[in-house]
């Protein structure tokens, strides 16, 4: 099976059931083209592994020599220094929680309604918009920018350079785009260096540990990467669900259901990273009957875990999905990606209750990705409506 592919993207449900019903809870796959790998599609088994670091490392660097040059998955599977090859407690993973840990939630959720009000503006009165270009995506990146704490004209270096890499066409193009992003990140680094502020990369400074600029570089770049994608295919996830779940729309407006409801149950259902958590075993080891090779990657399929048969069951109101990941590397970043998702539909939802797809669910174009659940674009109409006023 090649999760690269477009008959992949397009169903990946389907794909998994086939999966699980030739193999069982693990699976043989193609990362990417002559790159082997592992799929854990069942729960228990993803628990065991996610909880056992010892025998199952996030260590990636004795695989990373085995694959081809420029290969289209490194960018998220190779080892960086906020990885451990232990139990995930490295200095650098310890500086990141501390970073999370400091944002102030109050201010975030500010800055949420700040972003949201101009974009929705920006298409309010015509009734229809592309909820992915117009509204998800630029609001993540503008959110994202004041709490790692770039300023406009950084922020929109960065974030452009992380477009170009995210659609690269070509190996050279990705490099291109990657050097341009990193660049920008480095040049804020520089910038706190001089003249500290209240956001993520100047707590990373002042951490006592004393990183210097390439390893802050390098976590800055993680957290805007990582942070990014997913948080903004969260959202548009959970806008497709409301705009083509008829019952589950009302239900949320009359006020039966809350907007965590909703996005708990894109997490369960059709979580942005729809693979994720890679993980490579020193020694052979037995999962669900099937021996592992040495030091190949074990990816887990949050999605099918989490529709694994043998623990599926009524979601509503249950978080013990794996969307987050689980075990010593659980997402620190869990509660700002949560909170600006929910922010971002709250403001949208208010101003825009009658969102509609444009297009038939079974018509909305995926995008062919190893890892990521990603629309390609989210066409929306709705009734127009006047410009919102900035709340006093």
């Amino acid at each position: 099976m090649k999760l690269h592919s477009p008959e992949f993207a397009a169903d990946p449900h389907r794909a998994y059931e086939d999966l699980r019903r030739r193999y069982g809870p693990v699976a043989p796959i193609e990362l990417a083209a002559g790159v082997p790998a592992t799929l854990v599609l069942g729960y228990r088994e993803a628990l065991r592994i996610l909880g056992d670091p010892q025998h199952f490392p996030a260590d990636s660097r004795a695989w990373e020599p085995t694959i081809p040059e420029r290969c289209p998955v490194m960018p998220i599977m190779e080892w960086g220094p906020a990885e451990s090859a232990d139990t995930g407690r490295s200095t650098h993973r310890a500086a990141y929680l501390a970073a999370m840990a400091d944002v102030d939630q109050y201010r975030l959720r500010g800055t949420v309604e700040s972003a949201a009000l101009p974009l929705i503006n920006s298409f309010c009165g015509i009734g229809y918009a592309d909820l992915l270009a117009d509204y998800a995506r630029p609001l993540t990146l503008r959110v994202l920018d004041d709490l790692i704490g770039l300023p406009p004209a950084l922020g929109a270096e960065a974030g452009a350079a992380l477009m170009d890499l995210i659609e690269a066409a070509d190996p050279a193009a990705a490099d291109l785009a990657e050097r341009r992003f990193r660049a920008a990140l480095a040049e804020l680094v520089a910038m706190r260096r001089r003249a500290p502020d209240r956001d993520v990369v100047s707590t990373l400074i002042g951490h006592a540990v004393g990183f210097d600029d390439a390893e802050i570089v390098e976590q800055l770049a993680k957290l805007y990467a990582m942070g990014a994608e997913p948080t903004w295919n969260l959202i548009v996830s959970a806008l497709v669900l409301m705009a083509d779940d008829a019952s589950f729309h009302d239900d949320l407006l009359a006020g039966s259901l809350q907007l965590r409801d909703a996005i708990d149950k894109v997490l369960f259902t059709d979580p942005p990273l729809a693979n994720a958590c890679p993980r490579f075993p020193q020694q052979p080891q037995v999962v669900g009957n099937t021996w592992l090779p040495v030091n190949q990657p074990v990816l887990i399929s949050i999605t099918a875990c989490n529709n694994d048969p043998a623990v599926s069951g009524d979601h509503t109101g249950n978080r013990s999905h794996l969307a987050w990941g689980s075990g010593a590397h659980t997402c620190p970043a869990q509660p700002i990606a949560s909170i600006i998702a929910r922010e971002a539909l709250d403001q949208l939802l208010d101003a825009l209750p009658d969102i509609k797809l444009a297009v038939p669910l079974a018509e909305l174009p995926w995008r062919t990705s190893t890892f990521h659940r990603a629309p390609v674009r989210v066409p929306v109409t709705f009734p127009p409506s006047l410009p919102l006023v900035p709340r006093s």
